[in-house]
């Protein structure tokens, strides 16, 4: 396919601009795909508004953007898993394949991954992309392109569950009720956990937590979190905990909530980089610590579950933008996080 199409490139910290660029053509293994819908992610918003996040530094011009889903219009001589009129979900990340990582199969791990919108790889704020098939999966009839999109952020979700090992008759609490609390919260509940409580100190949130299905919320800016935790929990505490926030606060609320023998899965990062812990707490309760980068083997996962209506990931989203919009997309993304959970920019939207 010849033609320009349009893409929103960060021309420099806090500035997006529309340009045209030549659309791509794909390599034999590779489908190209017009694209539906994109979320914006914290990531985004973080290299929007400063510029880096830890090593990762953006070195303008560059795209933002990995959540995204579209439609197959053109596919490779070699490509046999998808044709055009396929609706997909993009996993941004492609891996070496021959790393000791990649082949274990924890290839979220590689060191030679490259992603979506992270420095110096250009994300997916464009009107078309051409990626490798094998990191395309295609979406069901009932699953629209809005949610394709949001697949990515559910992936981290069920990620988190499963390194903490959720399941049936648990009860968890999730730090955190942004997009990516939750999207583990939801991930929590489809894997059988039976109670989930949600801690947030924003009103909005909570109630978008609620909305969701949540058992319980709480405002831990009002009221003593511990305490409310355990007369909800009851017995020893929660069996889980996934914190989402990346504070010292919620790690350490998080490590006195568990019962002894328990899990915690960090999600979130701090600030700083860095996290203080009561470790005398963690140690006499015996705790099990988890982590989470990006996921690995859950997209069919975390689409399976969106197919049997185990998630409605169509009310998480809070805000539609167009493309031509990215610029007030990306500054309300940042100066209204109270109200913004989830925000996408519709580039062709559904056709």
């Amino acid at each position: 396919m010849e033609g320009k199409m349009k893409v929103a490139v960060m021309e420099a910290i806090g500035r997006i601009e529309i340009e045209e660029r030549p659309i791509p053509q794909p390599k034999d293994n590779e489908v190209l795909i017009k694209v539906g819908y994109v979320g914006i992610c914290g990531s985004d918003v973080h290299y929007f508004e400063t510029g880096a996040i830890g090593d990762f530094v953006v070195k303008p011009p560059f795209v933002l953007g990995h959540e995204a889903a579209g439609t197959v219009i053109a596919a490779g001589k070699d490509v046999k898993n998808l044709k055009v009129g396929d609706r997909v979900a993009m996993e941004p990340g492609k891996t070496c394949g021959h790393c000791e990582f990649c082949r274990t199969g924890r290839y979220n791990l590689c060191p030679d991954v490259q992603f979506f919108a992270t420095p110096p790889v250009d994300g997916v704020f464009q009107e078309y992309v051409a990626y490798d098939a094998d990191m395309c999966f295609r979406l069901p009839d009932n699953v629209s392109l809005m949610e394709g999109a949001l697949i990515e952020p559910l992936a981290v979700g069920f990620h988190a569950a499963n390194q903490g090992g959720a399941h049936i008759g648990q009860k968890a609490v999730v730090f955190g009720s942004g997009c990516i609390g939750l999207m583990c919260m939801l991930a929590l509940k489809a894997e059988g956990v039976t109670e989930v409580y949600v801690v947030d100190v924003i009103d909005s949130r909570l109630g978008k937590a609620l909305s969701l299905g949540a058992t319980a919320v709480v405002n831990s800016s009002r009221e003593d979190a511990i305490r409310r935790i355990a007369e909800l929990a009851g017995g020893s505490g929660v069996d889980l905990a996934i914190d989402t926030a990346g504070a010292d606060a919620t790690v350490n609320q998080a490590i006195r909530m568990v019962k002894p023998g328990g899990t915690i899965v960090c999600v979130g990062y701090s600030r700083s980089g860095q996290v203080t812990m009561d470790m005398s707490v963690a140690l006499n309760k015996e705790i099990t610590f988890r982590t989470v980068f990006r996921y690995r083997h859950i997209y069919p996962m975390a689409i399976a579950a969106v197919v049997a209506g185990k998630i409605d990931l169509k009310d998480v989203v809070t805000n539609r933008f167009t493309l031509d919009q990215i610029q007030e997309a990306m500054e309300k993304s940042v100066s209204d996080k109270v109200n913004i959970v989830k925000a996408v920019i519709e580039v062709a939207g559904e056709a």
